[in-house]
């Protein structure tokens, strides 16, 4: 099966579950920036949580299937349409050979993932299909989608097969058809343009000035118009330590929160470097990683401190309630 990219959109690239195991070669892991959002599309249509999708940015692309086509749609919502049908978020979705899958633009979020039954089968560099555009590396050619490209789709797992089934039921392969069913609300991220980020104090917290660290945790941060895959930079507060000090270069992760010389803290995001040397004043939880994704330049966030111990409770509850989801489309589906 084969998708083309009619239009590609504004920065639309494939993502699997990242690039694992190469950071100590100076590698970065790339992958989703909603992570959870990723692993429920891939879900919906049996496929492993970590296959290919399109991982879209604000304007999605159009694309068509030459073949019926078994989707899901997660994450931000990009008003997206099936020729002139409306698409719901977080439900599987069969669509005809041939119809025009379009993303318009993004209602609320930033980022919509588009997962397709048997994931998107491009080759493997160093072990994952993601896209490192500063690299170079996976995807399409190391590359965002451009107009004419062509997706190739692996073949669907035996669930993705009878889910597709079940979902176009009696009707048949020539109208677009969408499950009755779909993602509970109560596991989805509470994805907002102001949320409250949840992090666990920093390996660098207490270097902060007292003002400075009051104002970590009472100031409300704007996301900048610089923000992008690497990370985020927030603007607001000016925050600044107790005295210069240097730090050897450390490693880092996907939500720590540095603080460079100028006092404007930056959110490290999928595209982040291996390791950093600024102080590293938080850390985000990983269960409010997808909400971070999801805001856009002029969003706002507050930032609440919350114990590594809850950070780790918040954790395991979530993939709790993926394996139940996990066996029960597996269950329903047998």
């Amino acid at each position: 099966m084969i998708c083309d990219v009619l239009h590609p959109g504004q920065l639309a690239t494939v993502q699997d579950d990242g690039r694992v195991g190469h950071q100590q070669e100076g590698i970065p892991v790339a992958g989703p920036m909603d992570r959870m959002a990723l692993r429920v599309a891939n879900l919906l249509v049996g496929n492993d949580e970590g296959a290919a999708v399109l991982e879209c940015t604000l304007v999605g692309p159009t694309v068509r299937f030459d073949e019926h086509t078994l989707i899901a749609l997660t994450g931000g919502d990009l008003a997206v349409t099936a020729g002139t049908v409306p698409l719901p978020l977080w439900r599987p979705i069969c669509v005809p050979a041939g119809t025009m899958v379009s993303a318009l633009a993004a209602v609320r979020g930033c980022r919509g993932y588009l997962g397709v039954a048997g994931g998107i089968d491009v080759p493997r560099v160093l072990g994952s299909r993601s896209t490192y555009v500063r690299a170079s590396l996976g995807g399409i050619d190391g590359r965002a989608l451009r107009r004419g490209d062509r997706l190739p789709i692996g073949n669907p797992t035996e669930l993705g097969r009878r889910i597709a089934n079940a979902v176009a039921g009696d009707r048949g392969r020539d109208r677009v058809t969408i499950a009755h069913w779909g993602t509970s609300t109560s596991l989805l991220p509470r994805y907002a343009s102001s949320p409250v980020i949840r992090v666990v104090e920093g390996e660098h917290t207490t270097l902060l000035t007292p003002e400075s660290a009051q104002q970590l945790w009472s100031s409300e941060f704007r996301v900048g118009a610089q923000s992008d895959r690497m990370g985020y930079r927030l603007e607001g507060a000016t925050l600044a330590l107790k005295a210069p000090c240097e730090i050897l270069s450390e490693a880092v992760a996907f939500g720590t929160v540095q603080l460079p010389p100028g006092g404007n803290p930056i959110v490290l995001m999928a595209d982040r470097q291996t390791t950093g040397g600024y102080p590293r004043i938080a850390e985000v939880a990983s269960v409010d990683l997808p909400v971070v994704a999801q805001l856009k330049p002029g969003d706002r966030l507050r930032f609440r401190a919350i114990s590594l111990a809850e950070a780790q409770r918040l954790y395991l509850a979530r993939e709790d309630n993926l394996r139940q989801v996990r066996a029960a489309i597996a269950l329903h589906h047998h």
